[in-house]
């Protein structure tokens, strides 16, 4: 896996005053912005190119990145949509990227070295869409998923009936998978719902008629940023990441 496409245009507005000047993605945790702790994972686990995809206050992401130093090697795409169109107006606007093996990965998610290591190394062809489970029901905020025998039935946070797990927004694509998601967003982006749809809703019409694969995860450690009680929780999650790195630092 040598490439990912990170979706980091959205201000993230239900975090209230955190993204007054700032995106989402730039939100600190413990020392570390969220989209730095992102590059530095995909860097520990040798891809090595990473396509952000910006929109609200780019100009801020660009100046974050140019004082990184080490890897992966990072470019932006600026999608000037982002405030009238979801995140399928984001991969359209970056859908050269689509190619060969590709990670696409929501610029709200932190998960783990070991987390993005089964990933990586896991050899589904086609599209793998990352999920996890819960001991208790989901709900309303969750991206639900039907999977059966590793196959996705369904995804969407509308479902109701047969719900077994859920994304955390992460996908890996192989073997065709990724040109084959690029030629269903071209198809998506020309629909009259176009700018009010996820991409993972363009994964759910393939999986109707073509295989995407899942890879359960449970059992490893991610958050998503959605809400301000998450930061929080992101916060404690990665402060213990960062105390548990150290011994094997030093």
């Amino acid at each position: 896996m040598k490439k990912a496409i990170i979706l980091s245009a959205g201000q993230g507005s239900r975090l209230g005053h955190l993204v007054d000047d700032r995106p989402k993605c730039l939100i600190d945790f413990t020392g570390r912005s969220l989209l730095d702790r992102q590059l530095d994972t995909l860097a520990a686990n040798g891809v090595d190119e990473a396509v952000v995809v910006t929109g609200f206050r780019d100009d801020q992401i660009e100046a974050a990145l140019a004082q990184r130093s080490g890897g992966p090697r990072t470019r932006t795409i600026y999608n000037p949509f982002y405030k009238v169109a979801d995140n399928t107006g984001s991969l359209y606007m970056a859908r050269e990227e689509l190619s060969g093996d590709t990670l696409v990965w929501n610029g709200d998610t932190l998960v783990s070295n070991a987390l993005m290591r089964r990933v990586v190394e896991n050899d589904r062809p086609g599209i793998c869409v990352t999920i996890d489970r819960k001991a208790e029901g989901y709900d309303d905020d969750d991206m639900k998923v039907v999977e059966d025998g590793g196959l996705l039935k369904a995804i969407g946070k509308r479902l109701s009936e047969g719900v077994n797990a859920e994304s955390i927004g992460l996908l890996a694509f192989r073997a065709g998978g990724a040109e084959r998601f690029r030629e269903a967003i071209e198809r998506a982006i020309r629909t009259p719902e176009s700018t009010t749809i996820w991409y993972l809703r363009v994964i759910h019409h393939l999986a109707q008629s073509s295989e995407v694969w899942t890879l359960d995860i449970n059992g490893e450690e991610w958050g998503e940023v959605d809400f301000p009680p998450d930061v929080e929780a992101a916060r404690e999650l990665t402060s213990r990441w960062d105390a548990e790195a150290k011994p094997a630092a030093a």
